[in-house]
C-alpha cells in the first residue's frame, strides 16, 4: 500500500516500506537501493572496464509488480527476507523463494551471469529481498530482454 508523504511540497507515492528503506523505482520494476559496494575493484575478463568486486541492494516488489525479464552480465544471488513468496524465473525455470522451506520454498538462489531472469510476488503480499552481484553491478552490464 502506498503512503502519501509530502516532501517540500511534493507527494511521495512510494509504498511505506520503500519509504522506510529509502528505496527508489528500479528500471526493471519494483523498488531498490544499493546498500553496499565493495571498495575492491578489478577488471574481470570479458568486461569493458573495472567493476567493484561485489555490490548489494535491497529490492522490493509489491503485489502486482514484476521484475521484467532482464539479463545481468555477472552472477546474482537473491536472498529472501520477508513478505510472501516470490516466483523467480531463471532462464525459463521457475523456483520459489519464501518463508515456507518445509514446503520447498528457498531462502536464497543464484542466477548465473548472462542468464535471463524475472520475478513476481506470488499472492497478495509484498516481497523484500536482497540481491548481491559479483562482479559488482553496473548498469552497463544490465539489459532488459
Amino acid at each position: 500500500m502506498a503512503s502519501e508523504h509530502r516532501v517540500a511540497g511534493m507527494t511521495d507515492d512510494r509504498p511505506a516500506l520503500a519509504i522506510a528503506l529509502d528505496l527508489e523505482p528500479h528500471p526493471e520494476g519494483g523498488w531498490y537501493r544499493q546498500t553496499w559496494r565493495s571498495s575492491v575493484e578489478f577488471t574481470p575478463p570479458g568486461y569493458p572496464g573495472a567493476r567493484a568486486a561485489a555490490t548489494m541492494i535491497h529490492f522490493l516488489l509489491m503485489p502486482g509488480e514484476r521484475s521484467a525479464p532482464h539479463t545481468v552480465r555477472s552472477d546474482e544471488l537473491w536472498l529472501w527476507h520477508r513478505g510472501g513468496p516470490l516466483a523467480l524465473d531463471i532462464g525459463g525455470e521457475e523456483i520459489v523463494l519464501g518463508p515456507d522451506v518445509e514446503r520447498g520454498q528457498l531462502l536464497q538462489a543464484v542466477v548465473p551471469g548472462g542468464v535471463s531472469q524475472a520475478a513476481r510476488p506470488l499472492g497478495d503480499e509484498y516481497v523484500l529481498v536482497s540481491c548481491i552481484v559479483a562482479p559488482g553491478f553496473d548498469f552497463a552490464d544490465f539489459q532488459l530482454d
